[in-house]
């Protein structure tokens, strides 16, 4: 029996008491007040439960500080939740805020998205309950929900659908994206030509990105390549929204879940076409699942090399905490070759800017980009022990952008941080 509960049987107990004794009239008066007061206690226990229950859906991220700022002020409790939405408890929320690139499992994390986005939508100009328009159904059930502040895509039955890309995928390219399988038979697989998909299906040779609630790897389709197969453990993908992340370099292929590389194949057979398609199985009404924002950039040349030929060179891989300059530890290998470049290089002086896109406000934005240009240099200089000369840092905002911010691809593109060679 709830608090609530018992305090009112308490009181009525009391009250009926009182009334079984036939009350004088200034014994009625006093159970009057009595009424009054039972029935003052109840409400206020209500409005106490109301407002626990209010208070208690004020959901931030733990790297949000501005959402956990502003409930602070509003005088609201805090629940933390992870990337996945789960709900974080005090130690773990502080666990993950000591935790620094290079540090813990991150700390043998390689992947680094490409610079140049082919491709991105995250569904913001979808409908919820639509099919994304960018996206070609082949064949299945699928629906655009609102996850907890995310928009992913569902599907509640087997299906797949294809992406075409403004050209053929180059030698190195990275395919970016969070997935979640309720199914612990659920499956879901990347190729770039048809295989289980379509009219064709069956005409292609070569691997598959496979994707299992408890296991993931490569798949080779009619021999073509290695097959590889690694355990997730623990079911994580049935459990939270999990960053699936996909890295090619000729042959040579990563795949990563979460912060684990699941996949090393020197020797993927991956053709190169225009189109990815994206295939699910054991998707049901009550077991769905679940595809976040996709992202397929192509990688660029080397860091120096570029920033020798151009005078600059513009990062995809150094990620901060939403609205923070905290950096997220998987920015480390991007981070480590920065350094590593620096150090090759005892001569190199550069300059880190930070840009954003035009969400939001135009002074926010400018005063984010200067303190995550900040955090980079500090990062430099105290982990990786470049000297604090041959660095500074400046915010740029969204006054320099590289892209249109009206798509998705260009607001990823004025999404960086950009390393410009200081001469002398």
């Amino acid at each position: 029996m709830s608090h609530l509960a018992r305090l009112v049987t308490v009181v009525a107990a009391a009250v009926l008491t009182l009334l079984v004794a036939r009350p004088a009239p200034v014994e009625a008066q006093f159970i009057k007040k009595l009424k009054r007061t039972a029935q003052n206690a109840a409400e206020s226990e209500v409005l106490r439960k109301v407002d626990q229950t209010v208070r208690a859906s004020v959901r931030c991220a733990l790297d949000d500080p501005a959402c956990i700022n502003a409930a602070k002020e509003r005088g609201d409790e805090v629940v933390l939740v992870d990337e996945g939405g789960q709900v974080v408890d005090e130690k773990t929320a502080e666990q993950r805020a000591a935790l620094k690139p290079g540090e813990g499992a991150w700390a043998n994390y390689d992947f680094v998205p490409g610079d140049t986005v082919l491709f991105a939508d995250d569904f913001s100009t979808d409908n919820i309950g639509d099919f994304p328009r960018r996206f070609e159904l082949i064949e299945g059930n699928f629906e655009l929900v609102d996850w907890q502040g995310v928009r992913l895509l569902r599907a509640t039955a087997d299906g797949s659908f294809r992406i075409t890309l403004p050209e053929v995928l180059p030698e190195r390219f990275t395919i970016e994206f969070d997935a979640m399988l309720k199914h612990g038979n659920s499956w879901i697989r990347v190729t770039s030509a048809p295989y289980y998909f379509g009219p064709n299906r069956g005409a292609y040779a070569g691997s598959a990105i496979d994707l299992r609630a408890v296991r993931a790897g490569l798949f080779p389709i009619k021999d073509q390549g290695p097959k590889i197969e690694t355990q997730i453990g623990g079911n994580r993908m049935t459990e939270t929204l999990v960053p699936v992340r996909i890295m090619a370099d000729g042959d040579y292929m990563k795949v990563y879940i979460g912060e684990k590389r699941v996949v090393n194949a020197p020797n993927a057979v991956f053709p190169r076409t225009n189109t990815l398609y994206v295939g699910f199985d054991w998707a049901l009404e009550d077991e769905p699942l679940f595809i976040g924002p996709i992202r397929v950039a192509a990688g660029g040349r080397d860091l120096y090399d570029r920033l020798a030929r151009d005078g600059r060179v513009a990062t995809q891989g150094i990620y901060f905490s939403t609205s923070s300059d905290r950096l997220r530890p998987e920015s480390t290998p991007t981070l480590t070759a920065i350094a590593t470049m620096l150090t090759e290089h005892p001569t190199l002086t550069l300059r880190i800017e930070g840009h954003t896109d035009a969400t939001g406000d135009e002074a926010t934005n400018q005063a984010l980009s200067a303190r995550r240009a900040a955090s980079v240099r500090e990062w430099l200089v105290e982990s990786a022990g470049i000297a604090p000369g041959r660095l500074t840092a400046a915010g740029l905002g969204e006054s320099k952008p590289v892209g249109s911010n009206d798509t998705p691809e260009g607001r990823q593109q004025n999404r960086r941080v950009e390393l410009v060679r200081v001469e002398g």
